[in-house]
């Protein structure tokens, strides 16, 4: 059986759960929740803007078009810059459990400045110039990225077991850091395997 005592209680809890639900929105600007995970995000997507459709059989004298992009949810507005380089097989990549960039030098970069939770993204068009095979040798000599073409001279062994000339576009996405007034690899990277083949 209630009492007046017990009906007092209810009254009260209603009256205080009442209260915290009006003043929610207020409570928002004192008391501050911790945040979600704070990450970058990188990503090649293909010439129709989906994740597909990748080149990957190329030849030389050809254009070929990804888009490559960026997405900030650091918690605060963001200075990052893309480099794009170009490997062959025996050439090193990144290694992101170490936070250890490729020690090849970049060819392109893009720099971009992202507040928190905004997306950048842009065409990348490359291809293959003076490209030339003789037996089981292949070689690159040059490569053009959004119109700026880059000297690599990069040989290529014959891959028997995926029969093919292999090659790799990566890119590796770098991150401004405020506190030693410096670029640093943000330990991400994507790739792209490309096949070449002379021009015929």
């Amino acid at each position: 059986m209630l009492t007046l005592e017990n009906y007092k209680n209810v009254f009260a809890a209603v009256g205080l759960v009442g209260v915290l639900l009006i003043a929610s929105p207020t409570l928002g600007w004192f008391v501050h929740l911790p945040g979600g995970e704070k990450f970058s995000e990188l990503w090649i997507l293909g010439p129709g803007r989906m994740a597909d459709g990748y080149p990957f059989n190329v030849a030389g004298n050809v254009n070929y078009l990804i888009y490559v992009g960026v997405g900030n949810h650091m918690g605060s507005s963001t200075y990052y810059a893309v480099y794009v380089k170009f490997r062959n097989q025996t050439d090193s990549l990144p290694n992101a459990t170490s936070g250890v960039p490729s020690s090849l030098g970049q060819l392109y970069e893009c720099k971009v400045f992202l507040q928190d939770g905004q997306e950048w993204s842009a065409p990348l068009t490359f291809s293959f110039s003076n490209v030339s095979s003789l037996e089981d040798k292949l070689a690159v000599g040059s490569l053009t990225i959004n119109g700026a073409t880059y000297s690599v001279n990069k040989p290529s062994s014959w891959d028997a077991k995926y029969n093919g000339f292999y090659y790799q576009l990566f890119i590796e996405l770098w991150i401004y850091d405020a506190q030693n007034d410096l670029l640093r690899f943000h330990d991400r990277f994507v790739s792209l395997w490309l096949n070449v083949t002379a021009p015929q």
